[in-house]
């Protein structure tokens, strides 16, 4: 199998993180205009590459910022008072 080096961890969790979100949300979106065919495979596709290359950046510089408040906030590796 396949082994990536671990500093690439973070940008691979992004991809792939990046890539179930959007496509689920834009899948819900896309049904809401149109039932499933080849017209909902056509635009679903299309809206998602765009929301994934939207998200995908978001994502790698927001994940390290929202361990460490989920850090802050539940105590996890931090004193307790």
């Amino acid at each position: 199998m396949l082994r990536l080096p671990r500093q690439l961890a973070p940008f691979i969790y992004g991809l792939i993180q990046a890539a179930m979100t959007t496509a689920v949300a834009t899948a819900v979106a896309i049904h809401q205009l149109t039932d499933f065919g080849v017209p909902f495979l056509r635009q679903w596709f299309s809206a998602w590459c765009i929301a994934w290359f939207t998200m995908l950046p978001i994502v790698i510089f927001a994940a390290p910022f929202i361990q460490r408040l989920v850090l802050v906030l539940t105590g996890v590796g931090g004193s307790r008072h």
